[in-house]
């Protein structure tokens, strides 16, 4: 694979993000060497809570919610996926899969060597996170899904069939603007150009572009086998397990039921609706994520 890495001139004087950066080497099961970034604050003896973004996001997304729980005493972890943030950038869009990604992750949970994790996942980063779950239930503790799910070919919402079609479609793909406009709240250009930082050209959106069209949507998608067999292992999760959907998200509306319905761990949990958020709920909500991270865990351990 050709890889391409963004310059760490991009990530100067990002507003409200004054995190070190950490990096850990995975290799592909064709040899190659990805760097993956990830954030890590507070003190490294507490448990972790793993923070999961989604497209065409980064950690960036997280950086209150990080700073918050970190005052607080926990220990935050938040990752880029590859192909964004300041993560590698697999160049070809073959070069992307939903198996790898899982795989790429799957690599970087071990090398990391966290346990006792609390995550909390969000767009893709619950497609990939839930498999992470079902691949490594031993390591996680409690959960927590927002405006995700785990899709095996069967169906899409009206809202995923507008944004699959723009993103395939559209000659340059406007990052900063597509989160602004998945947000409630108005974006300053400064969190706009933050979002659009790990991609100085066209080239780096590679990732970004090709997760739309790997979402497993039909049974003809890839992936769909093995999230039908990750849902079993999810069936079996009696650990916490909190659904925490927003209330203005058409991509992921209602999505929450399908998670009270069939995951054990949910039952008896105090269920929450995120009220005046989008689907990019970190933005608009962050110091009620926050407290809610905060409170599941301690009435959880």
């Amino acid at each position: 694979m050709k890889i391409l890495r963004t310059p760490d001139a991009r990530f100067a004087n990002l507003p409200d993000f004054p995190f070190t950066p950490h990096y850990c080497e995975v290799r592909d099961s064709d040899g190659t060497a990805l760097r993956i970034h990830y954030l890590d604050e507070g003190p490294r003896d507490a448990n972790p809570v793993l923070l999961m973004h989604g497209e065409p996001s980064w950690s960036f997304l997280y950086r209150k919610i990080v700073a918050n729980l970190a005052a607080r005493g926990h220990r935050v972890v938040a990752p880029d996926l590859v192909g964004f943030g300041r993560s590698d950038k697999p160049a070809e869009q073959l070069d992307y899969t939903f198996e790898r990604h899982v795989r790429w992750m799957s690599n970087w949970l071990v090398a990391t060597r966290l346990t006792d994790i609390t995550l909390f996942c969000q767009d893709w980063g619950g497609l990939i996170g839930l498999r992470l779950v079902a691949a490594f239930p031993e390591k996680f503790a409690r959960v927590v899904v927002a405006n995700t799910g785990l899709p095996t070919g069967e169906g899409f919402s009206a809202a995923f069939q507008q944004w699959l079609e723009f993103s395939q479609s559209i000659p340059v793909l406007p990052v900063g603007q597509i989160v602004g406009m998945g947000c409630k709240r108005g974006l300053s250009e400064a969190e706009k150009a933050a979002y659009d930082a790990p991609f100085p050209d066209e080239s780096f959106k590679t990732g970004a572009r090709r997760f739309p069209a790997l979402v497993p949507i039909t049974p003809q998608h890839g992936s769909v086998a093995e999230n039908k067999a990750a849902w079993k292992v999810l069936e079996n999760f009696r650990k916490p397990f909190l659904t925490a959907f927003s209330d203005s998200d058409p991509v992921t509306k209602g999505g929450e039921q399908i998670f009270q319905q069939r995951v054990p761990g949910t039952k008896g949990q105090k269920h929450v609706t995120i009220t005046g958020a989008g689907h990019f709920l970190q933005e608009d909500k962050p110091d009620e994520i926050a407290d809610l991270l905060h409170e599941f865990i301690a009435s959880t351990k």
